[in-house]
């Protein structure tokens, strides 16, 4: 297969695209580079059957592929909110743009949407069935709605013009090349734990996070695009839930910081409660569950982590 994953450069996209050249396919990056990194992908780039676009998908490209992956679209509070009208352009002309691509040459294309389409949840955990709880005028909206209207746009592609989709819907995810400043909370603990700095909390720490490593999220995404009944939407993630004073504590233990819990008020439309129910994965996706273990998953990422401050010293 020829297959373009927009956003390759990302933390996420990096890693599919490392997938998707073991299993033997062509693979076109195409990134802005936003928030993704040249570093992430560069040891990909001696390989022939990779190749490196710097593009952003607000703007049209024409290319011959089987499938796309849809990653572009910064996925942290701190940088879909530096520029909230370019991360809803990114959600909504990118799919437009990619939707289009994905018709002209008869390609199969996955979304990846996110669970933030369910907002503060009032249904626990969340299913595909669940419509969410989003406000449509706050902070998080840039994000939360543009993954929703994209969302849109690919059921009716879907259902007006026969076009062949997938959707998953990405639950919290975390490993190696997470972005040390994106103010997501597992790189946020390990950069301050390592750094010995005190620890930030929102709010009292009592609101759960589900946490999913990264070859585990890839290899559901992977398995989608293959099977051939679903077009979803699909949770991926882990459905063992911790709550964030939890994480901290094993972070700090895990890493012999000195650091200290301190408390902040939560943001704004925080969820408390983010859990995937992934029944319907399972089922469509041979059996698929997170293998990686927490603590397993967290060894590799701190690693990962101390060896990036450890270059920048």
């Amino acid at each position: 297969m020829r297959i373009l994953v927009t956003g390759g450069a990302g933390f996420l996209g990096s890693h599919l695209c490392e997938r998707l050249l073991r299993e033997g396919h062509e693979v076109i990056c195409l990134d802005n580079f936003f928030t993704g990194n040249r570093s992430n992908i560069k040891h990909l780039l001696p390989f022939p059957e990779f190749e490196l676009i710097r593009h952003d998908i607000i703007e049209p490209i024409l290319l011959e592929v089987d499938w796309i992956f849809n990653l572009a679209c910064p996925a942290s509070p701190i940088h879909y909110q530096h520029n909230p009208v370019k991360t809803i352009k990114t959600s909504v002309m990118g799919a437009i743009n990619m939707l289009g691509l994905a018709k002209r040459v008869h390609a199969r294309i996955l979304q990846a949407s996110t669970s933030e389409v369910y907002g503060d949840p009032s249904v626990h955990p969340q299913p595909e069935s669940y419509w969410g709880n989003v406000n449509p005028i706050g902070i998080r909206s840039c994000y939360d709605e543009g993954k929703r209207v994209a969302e849109t746009l690919f059921m009716d592609y879907h259902r007006q013009n026969k076009l062949d989709i997938r959707i998953v819907r990405i639950f919290n995810t975390y490993g190696p090349r997470m972005h040390p400043n994106d103010g997501r909370v597992v790189s946020n603990f390990i950069v301050q734990a390592l750094k010995n700095e005190d620890i930030t909390l929102y709010g009292n720490g009592a609101q759960t996070r589900s946490f999913c490593y990264v070859s585990d999220l890839i290899e559901g995404m992977y398995r989608m695009i293959k099977q051939e009944s679903h077009t979803g939407p699909l949770n991926l993630g882990n459905p063992h839930e911790f709550t964030i004073m939890e994480l901290a504590r094993k972070i700090v233990e895990m890493t012999g910081s000195k650091s200290r819990l301190i408390f902040k008020p939560l943001p704004a439309d925080d969820p408390q409660q983010r859990q995937p129910d992934i029944r319907q994965a399972s089922e469509v996706l041979g059996g698929w569950k997170p293998e990686v273990k927490l603590e397993k998953g967290l060894e590799h990422t701190i690693a990962y982590f101390s060896d990036l401050l450890k270059e920048h010293l």
